[in-house]
């Protein structure tokens, strides 16, 4: 018996998560995208996540009606810090329910809130295999709001959190050895896709830079992202001041909301704030620039560095995050290490100045974007979490299995 699953066989497969679309982060969009891949490939996908913001009683989001098979809502509460943003609570009573009646043959816990405590429980209770995705960096986001003090506890929390799940889920190489270090075992490499139809370079819209007061050889300083304190945009805000004092015609374009809005708006008064965008409107605001910086210390993988690069921008990142994995030092992007913030700098300047090496990192990038695609990053997430399901009946085989 071997432990490779067959996964041509359509499955049902539960994913649990403090957040879906229609709302706007990453761990939103790669969720989208999963349950789109799931459903293409024939598996049947149900969804438990928390009541969203001014959503009714209910309500079905119009956004996620294509996405799963069926849907749980449970109370959502506003997250401390983001009220934009939901925790679920439920009794692990109504969840045992539902997965006794409509069995799950793997469950996939996206979030390690309440819910995902409850969803683990539920899952553990009626012994069906449960994985479990790091999608964000909770314990390090306390440095960034005050509470440095509850790091350790944060990340004690994350590592009983996802040591109770059959295996994590990590976006890169780099935070599977992070994660790891944590004390949290198994983990499997499931990183993300782009797509290449939505976001590309032709989607350029001049009109839309005239808009901004942008000419033709004028420098688009692009951002994109929630604009919140662990996103690290201090970083961003001095790395463009010292391209505008070089380049006074450049432009900042910041694409999102968040807490820090209203006061980078205050302080930066001729910064352009773009707000929140979707579906083609997005696009055209990523292919209307042509520098991307991703100033963040935070990210497991952002969404938002492939996205920019298969708009053919080029990206300006630290060595981290999607950056560790999918950009090269001035192959295709420009990498500066962790702790070099002056490095970060140094490199939005030389593209800016050299406009050579820009326009060539820019068609780089596109190219080497065309390769990430979603379909082989939902065949291995079958593999990883359907692979649990097999491991569970073989051990389960093997144990009845009396000595000879």
């Amino acid at each position: 018996m071997t432990d490779t699953p067959n996964t041509t066989r359509p499955r049902h497969i539960a994913i649990v998560s403090e957040t879906f679309p229609p709302e706007i982060n990453g761990v939103a969009n790669t969720l989208r995208h999963l349950c789109q891949g799931l459903m293409k490939q024939g598996h049947r996908v149900s969804v438990v996540r928390p009541r969203q913001r001014h959503e009714q009683a209910g309500a079905v989001a119009s956004a996620g009606q294509a996405l799963f098979t069926s849907e749980q809502v449970v109370t959502g509460l506003p997250l401390p810090g983001y009220p934009d943003l939901r925790f679920g609570v439920t009794r692990s009573r109504r969840l045992v329910n539902l997965w006794r009646e409509q069995r799950p043959d793997a469950i996939y816990v996206a979030t390690q809130g309440p819910l995902g405590v409850t969803a683990v429980n539920a899952a553990r209770q009626l012994s069906i295999p449960v994985s479990s995705g790091f999608h964000t960096n909770f314990h390090t986001y306390s440095r960034y709001y005050g509470a440095g003090f509850l790091e350790k506890l944060l990340c004690s929390y994350g590592r009983w959190f996802h040591n109770r799940t059959s295996v994590t889920l990590v976006p890169t190489r780099k935070m599977q050895l992070m994660v790891q270090a944590m004390g949290v075992n198994p983990t499997g490499l499931w990183s993300r896709g782009v797509d290449c139809h939505r976001f590309a370079p032709h989607k350029r819209d001049m009109a839309l830079r005239k808009h901004w007061g942008v000419g033709e050889h004028d420098r688009v300083v692009l951002y994109v992202g929630r604009l919140a304190s662990e996103k690290n945009l201090q970083m961003a805000t001095a790395c463009f001041e010292r391209i505008r004092n070089l380049h006074p015609r450049s432009k900042f374009v910041l694409v999102g909301d968040g807490p820090l809005r209203r006061r980078l708006a205050e302080r930066h008064p001729d910064y352009l704030f773009c707000g929140m965008q979707r579906g083609e409107d997005l696009a055209r605001h990523y292919a209307s620039g042509d520098i991307f910086l991703f100033p963040s210390k935070t990210d497991t993988f952002g969404n938002v560095v492939t996205e920019a690069m298969a708009s053919g921008l080029a990206v300006v990142a630290y060595d981290d995050a999607a950056a560790s994995e999918h950009i090269r030092h001035e192959g295709n992007g420009m990498k500066a290490d962790l702790n070099d913030d002056d490095g970060f700098i140094d490199a939005a300047l030389k593209l800016v100045d050299q406009p050579t090496l820009l326009s060539r990192l820019r068609a780089q990038a596109r190219l080497d974007a065309l390769d990430l695609n979603w379909s082989s990053q939902i065949e291995q997430f079958e593999q990883l979490v359907l692979n649990q399901q097999h491991r569970a009946k073989y051990h389960a085989i093997k144990q009845s299995i009396p000595l000879l």
